[in-house]
């Protein structure tokens, strides 16, 4: 076939983006918290592997290991990892330069500060920090410093080389922990050189809609002469089959699995917490990426957790969002990095912040952010957000993994808002330890004690029911939390119907419907239409 004939993307491609050959997630964007899990993270578990890959072939075998710092590749993979340890120190080195920095710096800050002015100490600053950093004391008197985000993202310390994407095709669900396994080159993969903004990129995802000719997407990429050959068994001559537009008079209700909810009206679509499945042959019926409108108006991300800002399916839909709706940060905070900055960084052209309380109005009704309390280890992070969206007259909220820790919230919430007839939410109480996620951050590793206190948990049973009793909510939709099986690689949890997420959310469901409300646990698929 000539590389002028134009071509569809097919719909069980994966367009994987990767960073120094890892799967990307929003903390490797920033270069400060890119830095820290290179050294904290990717460089430990690699040396680890090359030092004892036994170790980790039986680790990964074992259901106990799910999500553990073990690399799972089929067959033994040394002298690649080897190299990729080597490759990244070499490509790194100013990034390894600046962790020793931010170490450097939490050290002086600790000697030299006792309550006086921070002046003096600027002289003293690490040099990869230089005009990067803002050195702060609280009310406390306690010394800290500010990261100059916007700052950094304009500085060679953000180094796009490192960005970009591995294409596969998809048989099944399983795929390697995105932590813990570095996606290596491979007979099986096709890798694109190219920064995670690269307008080629969008061109090649909306393929799957409008066709191209390889020889043009080999051009767009600036990939070599020849190149189209490689990319061929990724595209297919048969178009997706057309979906048409939902038009109906009231709100429809998708349900995508996890945490994903597309809302969808005459003139307006909301799509929350975008994960998505492909296509491809499956047993468990499913709303895939061929299931989404060809615009999407508004994406929600309730916080950065990367089951909930997946970059991968940000990128892939990138040419049908038209905006994103994210939480504000804190300014500077090294473990809460702004997820609008990150999200620019990478190409979005229109990010939209919101407070809590805040409203955004919207064709047909508004999207207003929410106080959302827990879910990460007590850190003092601010990106995180419950929405209520109102369309057509209908009220949902979206409360995600929030945890009832202060009953009274969601009390002041029903007197600002009034009632809310529908609620969305995460029942995963038991939740990862705080260093699953924050560990390459802390200055200190956590005690083991310490650490399993600090859970990235929502809400149990007596805590969910209080919401949905404060809210006044007669529909209350409990997230399936990951037991999808195409979320494997993501969230590593192998649930039993005695597991405390399935009892809780179990118990909440039937003393809901013994109060007359309608309640259910979602899985896989779901689709409801609200009359407006």
């Amino acid at each position: 076939m000539s590389s002028a004939a134009r071509l569809h993307l097919r719909s069980d491609v994966i367009v994987e983006p990767v960073v120094d050959s890892w799967y990307a997630w929003h903390q490797l964007i920033p270069p400060v918290t890119l830095a820290m899990n290179i050294v904290e993270r990717h460089l430990k578990i690699m040396e680890s592997y090359v030092a004892a890959p036994q170790v980790h072939a039986n680790a990964v075998k074992n259901p106990a290991m799910l999500g553990g710092p073990f690399i799972n590749f089929p067959t033994p993979r040394v002298d690649a990892v080897r190299e990729l340890i080597r490759r990244t120190r070499r490509e790194r080195a100013p990034l390894l330069e600046l962790h020793g920095a931010v170490r450097e710096l939490r050290a002086l800050l600790e000697r030299e500060a006792e309550g006086a002015s921070l002046e003096p100490l600027y002289a003293a600053v690490p040099a990869p920090l230089k005009g990067y950093v803002e050195l702060v004391y609280d009310l406390e008197s306690r010394p800290g410093y500010r990261l100059l985000e916007n700052m950094l993202y304009r500085s060679p310390l953000h180094d796009e080389r490192g960005q970009g994407f591995a294409l596969s095709r998809l048989t099944g669900d399983e795929r390697p922990f995105i932590l813990s396994t570095p996606r290596l080159p491979d007979e099986e993969r096709v890798h694109l050189p190219v920064p995670f903004r690269h307008a080629g990129i969008d061109r090649l995802c909306d393929s799957r809609r409008e066709p191209v000719a390889l020889g043009r997407l080999r051009e767009l990429l600036g990939l070599p002469v020849g190149s189209e050959h490689a990319l061929r068994p990724y595209f297919t001559d048969e178009p997706p089959a057309p979906r048409a537009p939902y038009e109906g008079p009231g709100v429809r209700v998708r349900y995508f699995g996890h945490a994903c909810v597309l809302l969808e009206t005459a003139e307006t679509r909301v799509l929350v917490d975008p994960v998505v499945s492909y296509a491809y042959p499956t047993e468990l019926p499913r709303f895939t990426i061929d299931d989404l409108p060809e615009v999407i108006d508004f994406v929600l991300i309730t916080h950065a957790h990367a089951d909930h800002v997946m970059l991968e399916t940000l990128l892939r839909l990138r040419p049908k969002i038209k905006a994103i709706v994210v939480p504000k940060s804190a300014p500077g905070v090294l473990q809460d990095p702004s997820l609008r900055g990150a999200l620019t960084a990478i190409g979005f052209t229109d990010v939209r912040e919101l407070e809590h309380l805040d409203e955004l109005p919207i064709p047909g009704g508004a999207i207003t952010g929410l106080p959302f309390l827990g879910e990460h280890g007590d850190l003092d992070i601010a990106s995180k957000l419950a929405y209520r969206v109102d369309l057509l007259g209908r009220s949902l909220i979206f409360a995600a993994d929030s945890s009832n820790l202060e009953p009274e919230l969601y009390a002041q919430l029903r007197r600002v808002l009034g009632p809310v007839e529908m609620v969305f939410l995460g029942m995963e109480c038991d939740g990862a330890p705080a260093s699953w996620v924050y560990g390459p951050l802390f200055a200190a590793p956590l005690s083991r004690k310490h650490d399993q206190s600090r859970r990235l948990a929502g809400s149990n049973f007596e805590r969910a029911r209080g919401i949905v009793e404060a809210l006044g909510c007669r529909d209350i939709y409990v997230y399936a939390m990951g037991q999808e099986p195409w979320l494997g690689y993501v969230m590593s949890v192998q649930y039993t119907p005695r597991s405390r997420p399935i009892v809780a959310s179990d118990e909440l469901i039937a003393d809901c419907r013994e109060r007359g409300l309608r309640a259910e646990r979602l899985y896989a698929r779901r689709e409801w239409v609200l009359e407006p």
